[in-house]
């Protein structure tokens, strides 16, 4: 038979019939963080935190176990999970529990306060807790404090875990571009290590390289094109990603570049590289690469990931920013096409299961945000086990 949740009338409005209505200020304390200046921090692996995250690692801690972690001057009202020991600095609040509650619970259920809303200073942002303790809200029991917690952090953790899955997939394909590009033991004929296994070597104005292989400069292998200007009020609903120097800056309804490609930061964050599968939009403080000799781009985007400081470093004096000429300049070693045809399939299957894991995420973090609100209303209850 299916439970159905009943529901009284309180002064904040109906909620489920076994909850109750508290005051925050009477379940939890926000206490002060404590001072810890950079040069006083002493090397070690517990997180730092400041108002907007961790901000350096330390050998002690100040709090010892799981906690949250709210910023109190800066950047109000954000809120941070801690799941082991940690610090937390003077411009912070951390939560100490007054009565008995599970700790993951009260994490997400501060999420949904909109304390980030709460500034209570016009020269410095700054969160008063005593307006945080004011808010009076509806609390479910111990128990299902428990269940709840459980749900939303069981898709944290996976969410994580798939982070951290691409990550590796990340890692791969650096480590097979070092193996083959960089100390030559490419599969042979005989699918053996080429140098390790006696490969020939001849001599190059970048050193020893593989017979048959090339040298050039960076220009005559590619074109560093500007992107396009599109302010944000310009953009329509779409889902072709803009890029800026520092990543996907939103989403625009139609496209300026056809995917794949590789967008470089060429003002304010230099040197970033990013590889794109699909059609996007790259700004003009960026640049996108025209693969010249048709070898690959995704050659072109390990090459460039491996080589950021070049890029950073082809900067204009004046105005920082990304001297492409100077870039062209860079002396680079060119392959046989077909090995970088062998290694663009295998690095496609790597970014391909990247996608897979990443689209995995966006539907997990969908679900949970879509959790969130009605698990703490109680709109959505977490099913009760009938005990013998």
């Amino acid at each position: 038979m299916k439970h159905q949740t009943k529901f009284k009338q309180t002064e904040i409005g109906m909620i489920p019939e076994d909850w109750e209505v508290k005051r925050i200020g009477d379940e939890i304390e926000l206490c002060y963080g404590k001072g810890l200046p950079e040069t006083k921090r002493i090397k070690g692996k517990i997180p730092v935190y400041g108002s907007n995250g961790i901000v350096g690692f330390h050998n002690e801690s100040l709090i010892n176990g799981q906690g949250i972690i709210i910023g109190r001057k800066g950047s109000v009202g954000e809120i941070k999970f801690s799941g082991n020991d940690f610090w937390a600095i003077d411009t912070t609040y951390y939560v100490k529990l007054l009565k008995k509650g599970d700790i993951k619970f009260w994490y997400y259920f501060l999420l949904t306060l909109k304390i980030d809303k709460m500034n209570s200073h016009s020269a410095v942002p700054g969160l008063n807790r005593d307006n945080v303790y004011k808010i009076i809200e509806k609390i479910p029991d111990f128990e299902e404090q428990q269940k709840i917690s459980k749900i939303l952090s069981d898709l944290d953790s996976k969410i994580e875990l798939n982070q951290q899955m691409n990550k590796t997939l990340e890692a791969i394909g650096q480590a097979i571009f070092k193996h083959w590009f960089v100390d030559f033991d490419f599969p042979n004929e005989k699918g053996e290590p080429y140098k390790s296994s006696g490969g020939e070597m001849v001599e190059s104005e970048l050193g020893e390289i593989p017979k048959r292989w090339k040298v050039g400069k960076l220009g005559d292998c590619v074109e560093f094109a500007y992107g396009k200007g599109l302010p944000e009020t310009k953009r329509q609903e779409g889902h072709y990603p803009v890029f800026g120097s520092n990543g996907i800056i939103g989403f625009h309804s139609e496209y300026f570049v056809k995917g794949p490609g590789i967008v470089i930061g060429r003002k304010g964050t230099l040197g970033e590289v990013y590889w794109v599968k699909d059609d996007f939009f790259p700004i003009d403080t960026t640049f996108y690469i025209i693969d010249k000799l048709g070898i690959g781009a995704l050659y072109f985007y390990y090459y460039l990931l491996k080589g950021k400081e070049f890029l950073k470093s082809s900067s204009d004096s004046a105005v920082p920013g990304l001297n492409r000429n100077t870039a062209y300049s860079n002396v680079i070693i060119i392959p046989p096409i077909g090995i970088i045809s062998i290694f663009n399939s295998i690095c496609c299957e790597l970014f391909n299961k990247n996608d897979i894991i990443l689209n995995q995420s966006i539907i997990l973090s969908e679900i949970r945000d879509s959790l969130l609100p009605r698990l703490m209303s109680g709109k959505i209850r977490v099913p009760v086990e009938v005990k013998a």
